[in-house]
């Protein structure tokens, strides 16, 4: 299972900013995907997950209505558009490959992504 991670970098509050992962070793369609974040000095929390099966999505509430996430089958792919990005979002992104559309159950993890969000 490999799971790269590109698109994170510097960005201005109130910006956008898209994170994508490139997953293989798997068969894609039969996985729930997702990111987490690590801010400094902090756990690591859920963020978002998609069923590659059926498309259903999962947020948590810091992001609803600004992260949105996507998944491309054909190309094994999920995305994380992120808009009106604010300085607590910054943190390092991960994928994971899950197994629980809540985002409870990741068993691989991507390398991560810096996201930095300047005020």
């Amino acid at each position: 299972v490999q799971l790269v991670e590109s698109g994170g970098g510097l960005v201005q509050a109130g910006g956008s900013l898209r994170l994508s992962c490139a997953a293989s070793g798997f068969t894609f369609d039969d996985y729930v995907m997702g990111w987490f974040r690590q801010a400094p000095g902090k756990e690591r929390e859920a963020v978002s997950c998609i069923s590659s099966r059926d498309g259903s999505t999962y947020y948590a509430d810091s992001v609803k209505g600004r992260f949105t996430i996507s998944s491309d089958n054909a190309e094994n792919t999920v995305t994380l558009q992120m808009n009106s990005v604010k300085p607590e979002d910054t943190a390092v992104y991960y994928c994971v490959r899950e197994h629980s559309i809540n985002c409870e159950d990741p068993d691989y993890w991507g390398q991560g992504t810096q996201v930095t969000v300047s005020s």
